[in-house]
């Protein structure tokens, strides 16, 4: 085995920022707070992407296995060790299609960051709340047809509007199965959303968009949500989904339970212009990613960059690196992901102290940047 130093000032154990270097002996880490290295680096466990609709100028609906290697190895660049390929509401057909060669890419093995399973973003949606899912592939839930299409690929992780018919026990024979749920794309009183909480649903889906809204007397599901200590939320901090107040008040509410994500289209990393999600045609401007009608569409946001963005806010820089590592892989039911720690796997990501990726580490190696 190769004994080597990833030459930090500090890095992130336990969600704290614990100085010293970091010692990795092959593929494991085997030693943290060892004498620090000059020029004030910090090394964190690799990162998380618990919702990504492309990247790259690759789409997860219409990719084949080669374009989700692709997407993999871009994340790479941005600190992504892991990722959840999501799949928004689309044609049976294209659905299916999607999820054969997820399976395939997820069975076979990746370059790059390692694809956790799917994330089906519908298409059990609220009709008042779809955001960019076409009305046209809506459906109720179907147990029926959730079975088939999980039968297809690991589906791990469902997005789904607890007040329709029936979504109630959805989520209670979801969640009894070990596949996580989130709530989103609703409507939902602060009463139906504490249902569907009840009954096994542990996350929200890209906290206050695309879903009911907060208000004093009538809280909603980001209400629910945010009063609860057993449900993690989900945010998308790109300058455009959220204001700046309303992130720092959700870090405020629900500390310790945030998990940032990207909510990334292929519009990721690449230049505005124009580009699709699923089908639907989006254009980039001004960074943000909307449709023809100018709603919001996914994101062109980068996880690494969502990190600088949190922490330009005031945000303690600790817990925003934990929000993009052992929360959400804790949340995925993956406590093998997200440490950093002696014995644990060195997926690790180095830091230069403006918060820019250096160097992502997959299994204790270096990979190469793709741009």
């Amino acid at each position: 085995m190769t004994i080597r130093l990833l030459g930090v000032s500090a890095a992130l154990v336990d969600g704290a920022l614990l100085p010293g270097d970091v010692e990795v002996d092959g593929d494991t880490v085997t030693r943290v707070g060892l004498p620090p290295a000059a020029g004030g680096r910090i090394a964190t466990p690799g990162l998380l992407d618990l919702q990504v609709n492309g990247f790259a100028e690759v789409d997860v609906m219409a990719a084949d296995v080669d374009g989700i290697d692709r997407i993999g190895t871009a994340l790479t660049d941005h600190g992504v060790t892991a990722w959840l390929p999501t799949l928004i509401t689309a044609a049976d057909a294209d659905t299916r299609r999607a999820l054969g060669v997820l399976r395939t890419a997820i069975d076979r093995g990746t370059p790059g960051a390692q694809p956790l399973g799917v994330h089906l973003e519908g298409p059990f949606l609220s009709p008042a709340r779809l955001g960019t899912h076409p009305a046209v592939h809506r459906r109720e839930p179907d147990p029926a047809v959730l079975e088939e299409w999980r039968a297809l690929a690991p589906v791990v992780a469902v997005t789904l509007a607890p007040e329709l018919p029936g979504a109630v026990d959805v989520v209670a024979k979801l969640s009894a199965d070990g596949v996580l749920v989130s709530l989103g794309h609703s409507d939902a009183t602060a009463a139906q959303a504490h249902a569907g909480f009840d009954a096994g649903a542990r996350t929200a889906t890209h906290l206050f968009n695309a879903m009911s809204a907060l208000r004093h007397r009538d809280p909603g599901l980001p209400g629910a949500a945010l009063a609860r200590p057993d449900v993690t939320v989900q945010l998308i901090v790109d300058g455009h989904h959220l204001a700046d107040d309303v992130v720092r008040l959700v870090f405020a509410a629900a500390r310790g339970r945030v998990v940032l994500v990207t909510d990334a289209t292929e519009a990721a990393a690449r230049e505005e212009g124009e580009y699709e999600i699923a089908g639907v045609p989006v254009e980039v401007r001004a960074g943000a990613v909307r449709n023809g009608a100018g709603v919001l569409a996914g994101s062109a946001l980068t996880l690494d960059a969502a990190v600088r963005n949190v922490v330009g806010l005031g945000i303690d820089l600790a817990e925003v690196l934990t929000a993009v590592t052992a929360t959400p892989a804790a949340l995925i039911g993956r406590p093998d992901l997200g440490r950093l720690a002696p014995g644990a796997r060195a997926d690790l990501v180095v830091l230069e102290d403006d918060l820019t990726v250096r160097e992502t580490w997959l299994a204790g190696t270096p990979v190469a940047r793709t741009a």
